[in-house]
C-alpha cells in the first residue's frame, strides 16, 4: 500500500482549519455528540473523563455476540439498533480468569477523538470502496488502532493504561477493542477445522481483531478520521497480533503501518517460544484442543458450544510445556507460553515468521518496534550467584559448543553482583540484537518482494526509563503510559521528569502515526534502519542512537541464534 508521506504532511497541516470551518464539526460546547454508523445506527458519546477537550465513544459493537452456535466461528456482524445507542460506558471484558464482570457479548471497541474532529462529514463511496469516505471538509485525522496485551488470556480495552485521550489531544484518533481470549479465542479442534470453509481452526481472537480493523476502515471517517492513514499498534500479545496481521493476507489493505512494543523477535532466537510471538502448529493445536475438551468430559463441539463459559475458562490457566526436558527448563527467562495462543494454520497465519521475512510476502508497510531494558530475562535484581550462573550457562551454551565463548564475553566474575551483571548484559544484548536482526530481515525481504509498490521502513528502539514507585526497572509494559501520554490514568508518584519523558515519547509516536516517521521539530533524530543496521534508538533515560552490542557480541549472538530451529 502506498504511503503518501508528503500528502500526509499537507493534510495534517490543514486539519485544524478544515475542522473549524466545517458545518459538520463537533462543538467543544457539545457534551454529548452523536455519530451515525453506516448500516447499524446512531451512537451518543461524551467527553473524556481525563481531558475535557477530547471526545470518547465507548462499547461500539464491531461484531455480534460469538455465543452458542457462533462460538469458534468468525464473529457475526453486529445487529442494527433503533434510536440512539448510549456510548458513554465501557463494555464488559471478554471472559477471562480473575474477572467477575465479563460477558461473551464483548466484541466492542472504543474511539477517542480530538474535540474539533468533524463527525458525520462523509459521503457514500462511488468508487467501490467499502463504507464511507471523508468529504472535502472532513478533519481527516490520522488513526491509531491499539490491540491490548495479556498473553492472549487476559486484558481489556477498558484498562485505563490504554486511555487514548492523551494522544487524541495531540491530534490522533485512537481506537481499541476487546477480542476473544483463552480457549474461547484460540481453541483448535479437528471437528472445527473439518466444518470450516478454510479447513482450519484456532485463531478466533485474531479474526476478531481483523473484524475491528474492517470496522475502523469502513467507519472511521464518520468520526473525523482518515481511513487512508491507519496505524495498528500493540504491546506484548498485542504486538504479536500486529505482526500476525502484517503477515496475514486477510488484513491486507486495512492499515498503513504498525507499531509493535515488546516487540518483533528474530525467528531463531530460542527465547521466542516464551514470548508473545510463540505459536502452535495446526495439527498439534487440534490435538491439544481435543484433549482439553476431553478433560472437561465434553465429547463434541456441539456440547462445547452449549457448555457454560465458566467451564471453558479453565483453559486460560493452562500452559504449554515446550521447554520441558530441554536445556532451558531451569532458566526462569524461558517462561512456558499459554496453551491457547495463535495457530500457524496456513489461513490466518500463512507460514512461519522466518519464511515470511525471507520472501517478503506480507503487507509492505513501515514498522516501528522495540524492547525494554528489563524484560526478556533481564532484571534490576538478577537472582544469580557464581555457581548457579556457571552451571546454567554451561548447560545452555555447552549444549551447542558455545560455553567457552559465552564465558569469555559474559564472565561470571567473583560474586553474585558480577554474575548478575553478566546475565543482564547477555539478555539485554540478545533483545537488542534480536529486534535489530528482525528489522534488517524485514527490510531485506521487502526489498526482494518485487510485487511491492509500497513504502517500507523500520525504526527500532530500546526503552530504558524505570517508572517511579516500583523496583522492577524498565519492566515489560513500562513504556505504555509514556507512549500514550496518559500518566494521568495510572496512580504512580510521577515526577516532572516523567511528564517530560511522556511528552517526548508521545511526540515520536504521534509523528510516526501522522507521517510514517517519528522525527519532528525539537526531537533527537531517530534514523531508519538499513539492511545492515547495528544501531538502535534509546528512549527514556536518554534520547539518541546507540550500538545494539559490540561487534564481537553481535557475532556471537548471531551464531547462538543459528543453532536453534526458527519459528
Amino acid at each position: 500500500m502506498i504511503i503518501f508521506g508528503l500528502l500526509w504532511l499537507g493534510l495534517f497541516g490543514a486539519e485544524a482549519a478544515l475542522s473549524q470551518n466545517s458545518a459538520a464539526s463537533s462543538s467543544l460546547s457539545d457534551a454529548s455528540p452523536t455519530v451515525s454508523i453506516q448500516k447499524y445506527g446512531t451512537i451518543r458519546g461524551g467527553r473524556s473523563e481525563y481531558i475535557d477537550t477530547v471526545y470518547n465513544f465507548k462499547n461500539i459493537p464491531y461484531a455480534g455476540a460469538p455465543t452458542g452456535a457462533e462460538r469458534w466461528k468468525h464473529p457475526p456482524h453486529p445487529t442494527p439498533w433503533t434510536g440512539i445507542r448510549d456510548a458513554t460506558v465501557f463494555g464488559p471484558p471478554c471472559p477471562q480468569p480473575g474477572v467477575s464482570n465479563y460477558s461473551e457479548d464483548c466484541l466492542g471497541l472504543n474511539v477517542w477523538t480530538p474535540g474539533n474532529a468533524t463527525f458525520n462529514d462523509v459521503t457514500n463511496s462511488s468508487t467501490g470502496q467499502a463504507g464511507v469516505v471523508p468529504s472535502k471538509t472532513n478533519s481527516r485525522y490520522p488513526v491509531y488502532v491499539w490491540i491490548h496485551g495479556g498473553r492472549f488470556t487476559g486484558g481489556s480495552s477498558s484498562d485505563s493504561l490504554y486511555d487514548g485521550s492523551g494522544l487524541a489531544k495531540k491530534g490522533v484518533i485512537v481506537v481499541n477493542m476487546n477480542y476473544r481470549l483463552g480457549a474461547l479465542g484460540f481453541l483448535a479442534h479437528p471437528e472445527l477445522s473439518a466444518n470450516s470453509t478454510s479447513g482450519t481452526s484456532g485463531n478466533y481472537g485474531l479474526v476478531d481483531q481483523q473484524a475491528a480493523l474492517h470496522w475502523t476502515y469502513e467507519n472511521i471517517a464518520s468520526f473525523g478520521g482518515d481511513p487512508s492513514r491507519i496505524t495498528i499498534g500493540g504491546q506484548s500479545a498485542g504486538a504479536a497480533s500486529v505482526l500476525d496481521h502484517l503477515n496475514s493476507a486477510l488484513a491486507t489493505g486495512l492499515f498503513n503501518q504498525v507499531i509493535a512494543e515488546s516487540g518483533a523477535t528474530y525467528p531463531s532466537n530460542p527465547l521466542i517460544g516464551s514470548l508473545a510471538q510463540s505459536y502452535r502448529h495446526l495439527r498439534e493445536a487440534e490435538q491439544e484442543g481435543a484433549s482439553f475438551l476431553k478433560s472437561l468430559n465434553i465429547s463434541s463441539i456441539e456440547e462445547a458450544r452449549a457448555a457454560p463459559v465458566e467451564l471453558l475458562l479453565a483453559g486460560s490457566s493452562l500452559n504449554d510445556n515446550i521447554y520441558e526436558r530441554t536445556v532451558f527448563q531451569n532458566d526462569s527467562a524461558y517462561m512456558e507460553p499459554p496453551l491457547f495462543r495463535p495457530v500457524l494454520d496456513g489461513y490466518v497465519l500463512p507460514t512461519t515468521y522466518e519464511e515470511m521475512l525471507r520472501r517478503g510476502n506480507h503487507s509492505i508497510v513501515p514498522v516501528l518496534t522495540g524492547v525494554n531494558k528489563d524484560e526478556n530475562g533481564a532484571s534490576p535484581s538478577p537472582d544469580f550467584d557464581v555457581s548457579n550462573y556457571t552451571s546454567l550457562r554451561n548447560q545452555e551454551f555447552g549444549s551447542v559448543g558455545l560455553a567457552n565463548e559465552f564465558f569469555r564475553l559474559y564472565p561470571a566474575g567473583a560474586n553474585s553482583t558480577t554474575a548478575g551483571e553478566s546475565s543482564n548484559a547477555f539478555y539485554r544484548d540478545q533483545s537488542r540484537v534480536s529486534t535489530c536482526l528482525w528489522a534488517n530481515e524485514y527490510l531485506a525481504g521487502s526489498f526482494l518482494n518485487t510485487s511491492s509498490n509500497g513504502t517500507y521502513s523500520t525504526y527500532t528502539y530500546y526503552w530504558t526509563h524505570a517508572p517511579p514507585g516500583q523496583d522492577q526497572g524498565a519492566y515489560h509494559m513500562s513504556e505504555i503510559n509514556y507512549a500514550f501520554n496518559n500518566l494521568y490514568a495510572t496512580d504512580r508518584p510521577w515526577t516532572q521528569e516523567d511528564y517530560k519523558i511522556a511528552s517526548v515519547m508521545s511526540d515520536y509516536w504521534v509523528n510516526y502515526i501522522r507521517t510514517g516517521s517519528p522525527n519532528g521539530k525539537g526531537l533527537a533524530y531517530w534514523p531508519q534502519n538499513s539492511i545492515n543496521s547495528s544501531m538502535i534508538m534509546e528512549l527514556g533515560d536518554g534520547w539518541g542512537i546507540r550500538p545494539i552490542a559490540s561487534k564481537e557480541r553481535i557475532s556471537f549472538i548471531r551464531h547462538w541464534f543459528s543453532e536453534w530451529p526458527a519459528y
